[in-house]
């Protein structure tokens, strides 16, 4: 399926073909730190199929809990993650697998996970949702 993603500020905007059958929750560490979540839902997409159409991501470079280094872009302005790869003299060129921050994917509604990664980093209250309190309208 196509996907169409834009950071919050609409700098970045960008297509890409993908599986949804891919589309995962993972919950190592650093998704859980860098989204400021329990767990982040990431689509992988080949970088052949990425188009940039507008902007230009920065790019932070860590040591991931794999022990692979990681390649993870993001705006320079608003500062939404855009998606998390390794790092270009690690893989051969046009190799590379891009996991897309599904939260900024127009079609996000229709990309729900398939399996979860990394799950012995994952928070314990995060199976239990569906018991929350949740009001039929914001702010109830």
């Amino acid at each position: 399926m196509q996907v169409n993603g834009a950071c919050h500020c609409g700098e970045i905007t960008f297509t890409a073909e993908a599986d949804a059958n891919f589309c995962v929750l993972c919950h190592c560490r650093d998704c859980q730190v860098m989204s400021g979540a329990p767990y982040r839902s990431i689509l992988p997409v080949k970088e052949a199929n990425f188009t940039l159409n507008t902007g230009q991501p920065k790019c932070y470079y860590k040591r991931g809990d794999s022990g692979n280094r990681r390649e993870l872009t993001f705006c320079g302005d608003c500062g939404t993650h855009i998606y998390a790869t390794s790092v270009e003299e690690d893989v051969p060129q046009g190799k590379r697998m891009l996991g897309l921050r599904t939260g900024m994917l127009a079609e996000v509604a229709d990309l729900p996970p398939k399996r979860q990664v990394w799950c012995e980093s994952k928070i314990a209250w995060a199976d239990d949702l569906p018991a929350l309190h949740t009001p039929e309208q914001n702010g109830q």
